[in-house]
C-alpha cells in the first residue's frame, strides 16, 4: 500500500484511534485480513466470521509487526475502531485508488473472469508495473484488499468483479472506479440466483454504466447481451471477438496437436500470430479481451501477441495439465463449473485426446435453479457427441443427470458410469487407467473434485494411483 499515517487512515475511514501512542506512525506494508500474513508495516483488518473472530488475533499480529488493527471494538493494542470494518475497508481502498494515479481495469462476466484477468495482467506487465486480483478474490472484501496492495510504482490495477445479485458490481465499481470496463459474456452461471440471463446481463452491465465519459467499455461482439450494453455507457466502446465487426478479432483459429489455441490476432494497429500456452479454444475469446484492453493502453499488435504467447495459468485448478511418469495426462479444472465452462473443457479434452483414450470425471454444476436438469443432461450428451471415451459422473442427483444424458445419447450404454463419491471415482480410475490416457476433472467448487486430481497425481512406487 502507499504509505499512510494512522491519523490519515482514521480520518479516511471515520474511525477513532485507541492505544496509539503516535498517530503519525505510517502503514507501509499491505493490508491483510489473515493474521498469518501480518508482518512489519502491515495493517490488520479484524473481521468477525462464523467460526473465527479476527479481534482475537490482535495481540499476535502486533507482535508480528503490524502497525495497528482496523477493528470494530478496542482490542488492547494500537487500533482504529470503526462502526463497520467492511465499510471502512472500502473507504480506505477508494481513497488509495484516487491517490495512486494508476489506470484501473475492471472486468466481469459469467465465465472466464479469472483466466482473462490473469491474461490481462501478464500482458500489461510487459508495459508497466501491474497489480491484479489474486485468484478469484472478487467480492466486497477481496477487491479492496487487492486495490490496497498497489504501491506508488503501480501503473495498472486489474480487478475482477463478481456479482451475486443486482447492485453488487455497482457497489464494487464505486469503491474502485474503473477507467476501462470489460464484460466477457452473459451465461447461465448463477442463473438460479439471478432468475434469468436478462437479469444477469442487467447486473454485469452495471460495470459499463460506471465508466466515465473518457473511459472505455470493452465488450464481446459475439455475445448479443453483452454487445447490447453499448447503449448503457457514455464511454468509448471497443468490440472484441471473432465477428468481422469486432475491433479486435481472431482469424484462422485452430488448435495445436496438444490442444493449445493459435490464431491471427487483428487489432486496429496491426496483426500478429499468437500460439497460446493455455489449453482449449475457449481461451481465444479470453485472449481477445485481454488484447483489446492492451491495445487501448497503447500496446502494439506484435507486443500483445508476444505477451499472449508467453502467458501461462496463474490460478490453480484451472485447466492445469500434468503428465504423470507413466504417460497419463491429468487435466485439473476442478475450481468451478457452469454449463459454458463445462462445454469448453470437454472440447479441450477432445482436442487434447486425439488418438488417445479420454476420461471426463465430472460433478455437479451448482446454482442453476430450474435449468439444472436440462443443463446436466446436455453436458452428458455432449461428452458422448465429442467421443469422450468414458464419462465418470461423481456425486448425487445432478451427477446422475449427467450420466443419464450420456447414457441416452450413447449407442451401447458403456460410455458413462455414475459413482457415489470421489473415493469411488479414484478406485475406478486406479483399476482402469493405462498409459497415454487423458483425464479431465471438473465440477463446481463445492463438490471438491480436486481431491481426485490430487490422487491421480500421487503415484506409488510401481506407478499405481495412490488414493488420498
Amino acid at each position: 500500500m502507499i504509505a499512510l499515517s494512522l491519523a490519515e487512515i482514521a480520518s479516511v475511514v471515520g474511525g477513532q484511534t485507541h492505544d496509539i501512542p503516535d498517530p503519525s506512525v505510517q502503514v507501509t506494508g499491505p493490508v491483510v485480513r489473515d493474521s498469518r500474513e501480518a508482518g512489519p508495516g502491515t495493517l490488520f483488518v479484524a473481521f468477525v466470521g462464523e467460526r473465527v473472530d479476527g479481534h482475537d488475533f490482535a495481540q499476535a499480529v502486533v507482535e508480528a509487526g503490524a502497525v495497528a488493527v482496523l477493528a470494530s471494538r478496542p482490542v488492547g493494542v494500537p487500533a482504529i475502531v470503526v462502526a463497520d470494518v467492511q465499510t471502512a475497508l472500502g473507504a480506505l481502498a477508494r481513497h488509495v485508488v484516487r491517490r495512486l494515479g494508476a489506470t484501473l481495469v475492471a472486468l466481469t462476466g459469467s465465465a472466464g473472469k479469472t483466466s482473462t484477468k490473469d491474461l490481462i495482467a501478464q500482458v500489461l506487465q510487459h508495459k508497466a508495473p501491474t497489480v491484479f486480483t489474486p485468484g478469484s478474490l472478487n467480492n466486497e472484501i477481496g477487491l479492496p484488499l487487492t486495490a490496497l496492495s498497489a504501491t506508488e510504482e503501480t501503473r495498472f490495477l486489474v480487478l475482477e468483479m463478481g456479482a451475486r445479485g443486482i447492485g453488487h458490481i455497482r457497489y464494487l465499481a464505486d469503491l474502485t472506479p474503473p477507467k476501462i470496463g470489460l464484460v466477457l459474456n452473459v451465461g447461465t452461471a448463477h442463473i438460479g440466483e439471478f432468475g434469468g440471463r436478462e437479469q444477469i446481463a442487467q447486473a454485469k452491465g452495471e460495470l459499463v454504466e460506471s465508466l466515465p465519459e473518457d473511459g472505455t467499455a470493452v465488450l464481446n461482439a459475439d455475445d448479443p447481451l453483452v454487445r447490447a450494453m453499448t447503449s448503457r455507457t457514455k464511454a468509448k466502446v471497443i468490440l472484441f471477438g471473432e465477428s468481422g465487426e469486432a475491433d479486435v478479432r481472431a482469424e484462422n483459429v485452430r488448435l495445436t496437436d496438444s490442444g493449445q489455441p493459435a490464431f491471427l490476432l487483428h487489432t486496429p494497429s496491426g496483426a500478429s500470430e499468437v500460439t497460446m500456452r493455455l489449453y482449449g479454444e475457449h481461451h481465444v475469446s479470453n485472449a481477445l479481451a485481454a488484447a483489446a484492453v492492451a491495445h487501448e493502453l497503447g500496446m502494439s499488435a506484435e507486443e500483445i501477441a508476444t505477451a499472449l504467447s508467453e502467458a501461462g495459468s496463474l490460478s490453480r485448478w484451472r485447466m492445469e495439465v500434468t503428465e504423470r511418469p507413466d504417460g497419463v495426462t491429468v487435466v485439473n479444472d476442478a475450481y468451478n463449473a457452469n454449463p459454458e465452462s463445462m462445454r469448453a473443457a470437454l472440447r479441450a479434452l477432445a482436442a487434447m485426446g486425439k488418438g488417445r483414450r479420454t476420461w471426463a470425471v465430472l460433478g455437479k454444476m451448482a446454482e442453476l435453479g430450474d435449468e439444472a436438469l436440462a443443463e446436466h443432461d446436455a453436458v452428458g450428451r455432449l461428452a458422448v457427441r465429442l467421443n469422450v471415451g468414458k464419462l465418470v459422473a461423481v456425486g448425487g442427483r445432478e451427477a446422475s443427470w449427467l450420466q443419464l444424458g450420456a447414457y441416452n445419447e450413447g449407442s451401447w450404454g458403456e460410455e458413462s458410469v455414475h459413482v457415489s463419491d470421489a473415493q469411488a471415482a479414484i478406485d475406478l480410475l486406479r483399476s482402469k487407467l493405462r498409459p497415454g490416457d487423458v483425464v479431465l476433472v471438473k465440477a463446481s467448487r463445492s463438490v471438491g473434485l480436486e481431491s481426485i486430481a490430487a490422487a491421480l497425481l500421487a503415484t506409488g512406487a510401481e506407478g499405481e494411483v495412490a488414493a488420498r
